[in-house]
């Protein structure tokens, strides 16, 4: 019961300055019993069940709240950033970026189409939503969730009215360019150490190009045929020639190669990046510094040498192997870059933990509001977990988060929440 005091104690709280985001009355009601809808161990967190547990009578309040109430997100997603900061942040945290995909029927939904999908490894009918997400000592707290709009939308502008798209998001944009708009917005929240991504975003040079411009370090998945530079490259300028054409750029020193066969010739070495839970996780790298092969186009076609970085290579368990690119300067170890980069898991947990812990693929709703409004309040909700997690007594050590929903759970006979919002009486969640 001590225990139980402690958590009707923080919620409040904890949420007290997301009712800032509410204008109306109704939705400063709503909202913290949404979010501790959320957090609750009703196992299927659409508006029906969820209004069952804890807004009993009141599911088409809730239902309007969420699909039509005209709120902001905006406002909210800055203070989860604002929190992620307070308990994660810092150079020694990183900020992953990648996609989440909610598996969807039908046709209806703002941006359902077939469409690749990390989690189940195939094409699929789907939702995708570029995530981003702030982790430190292997807790993540993501930070935003946008929804990418494929083309098949973006060029049927009646079909985006009926799904409800604001028109600034008509546009066409590449999930890159989504993703630097929204770390563009976090930053002026969070710090962070390194930038990581999977090879989906690293294989784009546009992407790694603006990372950099940005004055960012940063750690990416490429592809394996990658072309590369040795580190010694040299650009030689046009040779002067009387007659015929003259050639229109310089060129390079040295043939490219990809970064398959660079790594081959490379010494590898076993390294150990983590301690898990079934022992220390370990695996065969190599790296080497080069010049990545994506500057301008000479004459021939062939892009000459770009930036300075490392390439890495992993051996995996099935026999193949994996590449990333690091800008990190010529003075970072083996294992420095290892460390860092593996730490790009913990958005696979974030995203899990979104979807099993607090419901994000839940909704059944179609519109892009609707969608966006659930988004904004299962990133509340995951962030007062772990924010539960990490204040506890030991620390990161602490419980998982089904166990904290469990001790959650038992406090929802008694309303967590602000006392300044008008309350319902709130019924105990079933485990």
């Amino acid at each position: 019961m001590r225990r139980f005091k402690r958590f009707r104690q923080l919620f409040p709280a904890f949420f007290a300055p997301f009712l800032a985001g509410f204008r109306h009355t109704a939705q400063r009601r709503l909202a913290p019993l949404y979010v501790q809808g959320l957090c609750s161990f009703v196992a299927r967190k659409s508006i029906t069940p969820l209004a069952q547990t804890v807004a009993p009578g009141q599911g088409d309040h809730l239902q309007h709240f969420i699909t039509d109430s005209p709120w902001d997100p905006q406002p909210l997603e800055t203070l989860v950033a604002q929190q992620a900061q307070r308990l994660v942040g810092g150079k020694d945290a990183v900020l992953i970026i990648d996609d989440t995909c909610l598996t969807k029927f039908g046709t209806k939904s703002v941006g359902v189409s077939r469409q690749y999908s990390g989690q189940v490894g195939k094409v699929t009918n789907c939702q995708c939503l570029v995530s981003l997400t702030l982790a430190q000592h292997d807790v993540p707290i993501p930070l935003a969730l946008r929804l990418f709009l494929p083309s098949e939308w973006t060029g049927d502008v009646e079909r985006c009215e009926r799904a409800g798209v604001p028109a600034a998001h008509l546009v066409p944009k590449a999930k890159w360019e989504i993703a630097l708009e929204e770390l563009d917005r976090v930053r002026r929240s969070v710090t962070f150490g390194v930038v990581l991504a999977d090879a989906a975003y690293g294989n784009n040079a546009e992407f790694r190009k603006a990372l950099s411009k940005r004055g960012l370090f940063w750690s990416v998945g490429i592809v394996r045929n990658q072309k590369v530079y040795s580190e010694d490259v040299r650009l030689i300028p046009p040779p002067r020639i009387v007659r015929g054409r003259r050639p229109k750029g310089p060129s390079a020193s040295e043939e490219r190669q990809t970064v398959e066969a660079l790594l081959q010739a490379a010494p590898w070495h076993e390294i150990t990046w983590r301690h898990g839970t079934k022992g220390p996780m370990r695996g065969r790298f190599a790296a080497v510094f080069v010049r990545i092969a994506d500057g301008a186009a000479n004459g021939a076609g062939a892009h000459l040498p770009g930036e300075e970085l490392w390439v890495i290579g992993e051996e995996r368990n099935n026999g193949g192997c994996k590449y990333y690119a690091c800008n990190f300067g010529p003075a970072a170890t083996l294992n420095d870059l290892v460390a860092v980069t593996k730490r790009r898991w913990a958005c696979e947990h974030g995203h899990r933990e979104l979807k099993q812990e607090v419901g994000l693929s839940h909704f059944e709703g179609r519109s892009w509001r609707g969608l966006h409004h659930h988004a904004v309040l299962c990133l509340v909700a995951l962030a007062f977990l772990q924010a539960i997690r990490l204040e506890q007594p030991d620390g990161v050590q602490g419980e998982t988060l089904p166990a904290i929903r469990a001790e959650l759970a038992g406090t929802l006979s008694q309303p967590l929440l602000c006392p300044r919002c008008r309350l319902l009486t709130v019924q105990p969640a079933g485990p």
